[in-house]
């Protein structure tokens, strides 16, 4: 078979993107041997994937001292420190702006090269898909530049063309230059979401690819276990403050708990992830204390088995209207749960209500109205028969696997090979 270096952080055993782990698993299924290059991980994977870890000072490493030494997650300590503090803030935001060029990961790169220039010295590598850092990408420019390996550039989520692009615009200018000098010499560009296809279309003038994010086929909900007694409705993960919004799914249900339509007895909604300081208000003030509650972090394993014990899985679609077209990674997840999706906010003829209505997973419920009526409907099917029904067409839902993702990332490879050839 031939080989394929994949520069990305090794996800879940370190932060990075979940293609990572759907390209390495489901690749060889389709002619391709992936090799991962990650940054230190916290875990080891299973001794079936193949992968180089390399060491290296990240950016924040030489703040721990600030924090003790005995700090494990020292970055997000510094953060939580800073946001307490305005001056503090400022000074973080300062530090990435101008030291976090391109991004945090900076200091990877020589590490990354020297690893891969003996990696080449043994074995032959027919191609290179780099992902995430940014850094990636600078990693593998330079590997084509010296030895010619076609080479697909990936977005997950995308660099200067970012609906969150969360610096000023004179970092911006930068960035695009360095993101066009970057990829120009790139045989593919790849990206997760038709919004981030078409900006990354416009910015390089050229096609993109688009190859949504996907679900583990083998996290596939089966068999079913016992719903939770109460309906129960859940959402695990990280909720982005003003770009997501529950404060219209918790107006919804204050209302018809008041009316005394909804019994508050009869259900929970539960918040699996970071506490939240500013989710905890909302939650009082809408006077849903004790049926709204956040259980805080659980590890990934339990997340799945919380999503598939659910009668619903809350999904907070992107409020921005610049992130207007954003699939959240969660939908892919919540597919491979085989629950229905209750989808709330966002805007009419979204990409979450396409694969909705294509996958027959869930609802879309854009406004209040729509929330409340359905809403109001789960909860009588639940009273009068204790669950809610599953409509889905589990082929639909299969195009969405990893193992798809990994045949549609096969075919550009063997087509940017060929090209080379």
């Amino acid at each position: 078979m031939k080989k394929v270096l994949i520069i990305g952080h090794f996800w879940p055993h370190r932060e990075g993107s979940v293609r990572i782990m759907g390209l390495a698993k489901y690749l060889p299924e389709f002619g391709w041997t992936p090799i991962v290059l990650t940054g230190p991980l916290q875990q080891k994977p299973l001794s079936k994937f193949r992968f180089i870890e390399t060491d290296y000072p990240e950016f924040f490493a030489s703040f721990k001292k600030l924090l003790g030494p005995s700090s494990k997650d020292a970055r997000d300590r510094l953060k939580s420190h800073f946001k307490k503090n305005l001056f503090l803030r400022f000074f973080y935001d300062l530090l990435k702006e101008i030291f976090a060029y391109p991004d945090g990961d900076k200091n990877w790169k020589p590490f990354a090269i020297k690893a891969i220039n003996q990696l080449l010295e043994k074995e032959k590598i027919d191609a290179i898909i780099s992902v995430w850092p940014v850094t990636t990408h600078l990693i593998a420019k330079e590997l084509k530049e010296k030895y010619q390996i076609p080479w697909i550039a990936d977005f997950p989520d995308p660099w200067s063309q970012n609906h969150n692009y969360p610096y000023s615009f004179i970092r911006k200018y930068f960035d695009e230059k360095l993101e066009l000098k970057t990829l120009c010499n790139a045989d593919a560009l790849t990206a997760a979401a038709p919004l981030y296809a078409n900006r990354e279309e416009k910015f390089h003038k050229r096609p993109v690819f688009l190859i949504t994010q996907g679900f583990d086929p083998e996290n596939l909900n089966h068999p079913m276990p016992s719903l939770t007694q109460k309906f129960t409705i859940t959402y695990p993960g990280t909720i982005y403050v003003n770009k997501q919004n529950p404060g219209k799914f918790f107006a919804v249900l204050e209302k018809l708990i008041f009316k005394k339509i909804i019994d508050p007895k009869d259900i929970e909604v539960r918040f699996y992830g970071q506490f939240q300081y500013w989710l905890e208000k909302e939650i009082k003030k809408f006077n849903l204390s004790g049926v709204v509650n956040q259980y805080g972090l659980v590890s990934r394993h339990e997340s799945l088995q919380k999503q598939k014990e659910s009668h619903l899985l809350l999904l907070l679609n992107w409020e921005d209207v610049k992130g207007k077209g954003v699939i959240p990674s969660k939908l892919f997840e919540y597919l491979a749960s085989k629950r229905p999706i209750f989808a709330t906010g966002g805007f009419p003829g979204d990409n979450v209500e396409k694969i909705l209505i294509e996958t027959k997973a869930g609802v879309y419920a854009p406004t209040f109205k729509q929330i409340e009526n359905s809403l109001l409907s789960f909860y009588q099917e639940y009273k009068n028969t204790g669950k809610i029904d599953y409509k889905c067409d589990l082929k639909r839902i299969n195009n969405y696997s990893y193992r798809k993702m990994a045949k549609k990332f096969a075919d550009i490879l063997n087509q940017v090979c060929e090209q080379q050839d």
